[in-house]
């Protein structure tokens, strides 16, 4: 994956061109050019492999207009980390800066670039499952699997982020407006999520970590269980034990290495990078750090102090691996590019900090093991399920070596969060765990008031995109409050 965009830049520029105002439309100007295309089996896994690189998104240092950007996962810190207790902006300036605030708004670019990102995603899947027939018998379904994981993926992101979304599952054309832009209850998402995952669960084998797989099927199945409005404790649980006695992933010893020895034998997912190659980097990390190195950026995911109080008791040998103090400043530290020697010569970044090659870690073993508690606790408020307390101790073992094992008795749902919150920490999961332990309006009010933020529970979901709404001439509705 690191390699592989060269392979398919222009046949993705070619081929997923999208009109400049229907940008959530991402589609040829003809159907004649994609049949022209799409001929053999190689072209269709060209066009698989374009749908991950959608999901990495372009670097903002090939970017000129950044409303336009399509960044993929690259801004979703801000859209999630940002918007919990965990951390904030570095200073007040700027549309970026509005989300640690709770003042995010409809022409914020940041979240309509997200937007935009998710159905660039959708919308290349959905290309693909047209032109599925072109590739040879043999690789069909594979090929379906794994579109259909992305697509449910994308929507996953976006209707826990904005809740009613347009529910798109084959390719429409720019006028078809109804298709585009009326919003679909989510439930009806939900269920297709569900119905996609599935498949991909019950075709694909575990050959790749940075492309879709069982597991990485399984274990983003067993958190929608989780989420969903009526959750499948049950079957979420069941599909944590799969992944568990599989034995084919297990927690690093180290810490460090879950971020800095990629691919190893915890990831289950991940969007990969390449330092120093603007066309393959990404720039999340350099705006993680303001005081770490002259020629990063102004400093995102800056650490709130409660988090590093739970750090202290909690966190363990997490702790200095998670995040550092620099000059004053609490940074995250589990992204550098050059892990932690800030002083590297030559700087793997190359002569530009934003050529970071830090992997997005998508699913880690450590998810699906708490995944496993959570699943054992259901709907109650603690556990003492012999197995999930095998999981949970999993995960204390090696944050606290020194007193290991860790003989754990029960398991409540707080000490769960908690748990969560310190090994899970800047990897974008806070936000979808508040809402899913169902605290977030509990824990967002407190915040808010310890640090001066205004605060309602109209920051729960984000707002639709001015942008898309216009498109719509008004046919897509906003969310309440907005």
């Amino acid at each position: 994956m690191k390699h592989i965009k060269y392979l398919v830049f222009a046949i993705t520029a070619f081929v997923l061109t999208s009109c400049s105002d229907e940008f959530l439309n991402p589609l040829p100007d003809t159907s004649v050019a994609v049949d022209a295309f799409f001929q053999s089996d190689e072209d269709v896994l060209a066009g698989v492999i374009g749908i991950y690189d959608a999901l990495q998104g372009v670097n903002e240092n090939t970017v000129t207009n950044i409303g336009t950007a399509n960044r993929g996962v690259q801004f979703e810190h801000l859209l999630t980390e940002h918007r919990t207790d965990n951390t904030r902006n570095a200073t007040l300036e700027g549309s970026k800066s509005d989300f640690h605030r709770y003042v995010v708004n409809a022409n914020n670019v940041e979240s309509e670039d997200y937007y935009a990102s998710m159905y660039e995603v959708i919308f290349r899947a959905n290309n693909i499952l047209n032109f599925i027939d072109v590739a040879d018998a043999g690789n069909r379904a594979r090929y379906t699997a794994e579109a259909k994981f992305l697509r449910a993926y994308a929507y996953f992101k976006l209707v826990r982020l904005y809740s009613d979304v347009p529910l798109v599952t084959e390719v429409v054309g720019p006028t078809d407006e109804e298709a585009l832009f009326t919003r679909i209850p989510e439930e009806q998402i939900y269920t297709q999520i569900v119905a996609d995952l599935q498949e991909a669960v019950d075709v694909l084998d575990n050959s790749f970590k940075s492309r879709a797989s069982r597991a990485s099927a399984q274990a983003l199945l067993a958190k929608v269980y989780l989420t969903q409005p009526s959750p499948n404790y049950t079957g979420a649980e069941q599909l944590c034990e799969a992944i568990i006695s599989s034995g084919n992933f297990a927690l690093e010893p180290n810490f460090y290495d879950v971020f800095y020895s990629e691919l190893n034998d915890e990831i289950i997912f991940a969007i990969q990078y390449e330092s120093g190659n603007a066309l393959e980097s990404q720039s999340f990390s350099s705006e993680f750090t303001s005081a770490i190195r002259a020629g990063r950026e102004d400093g995102q995911n800056i650490v709130n102090d409660n988090l590093i109080t739970d750090f202290v008791a909690f966190g363990g040998a997490r702790t200095a691996i998670s995040y550092t103090t620099v000059n004053g400043s609490n940074e995250v530290a589990k992204f550098f590019p050059d892990g932690f020697d800030s002083t590297a010569e030559p700087d793997p970044y190359g002569p530009n900090a934003r050529n970071a090659g830090n992997d997005y870690i998508a699913i880690r073993y450590a998810d699906v093991l708490l995944m496993h508690v959570e699943a054992a606790i259901g709907s109650g408020t603690t556990t003492s399920d012999a197995g999930a307390l095998v999981s949970f101790q999993m995960i204390r073992d090696r944050a606290f070596p020194e007193t290991a094992p860790n003989i754990i008795s029960s398991v409540s749902k707080q000490e769960l969060l908690v748990e969560r919150r310190v090994e899970l920490a800047f990897e974008n999961q806070r936000w979808f765990d508040l809402l899913r332990f169902g605290v977030a309006d509990e824990v967002l009010t407190a915040h808010a008031a310890e640090m001066g933020y205004i605060y309602n529970s109209r920051a729960l979901l984000l707002p639709i995109p001015a942008r898309e709404i216009n498109i719509s001439k008004g046919l897509l509705t906003q969310n309440p409050g907005y």
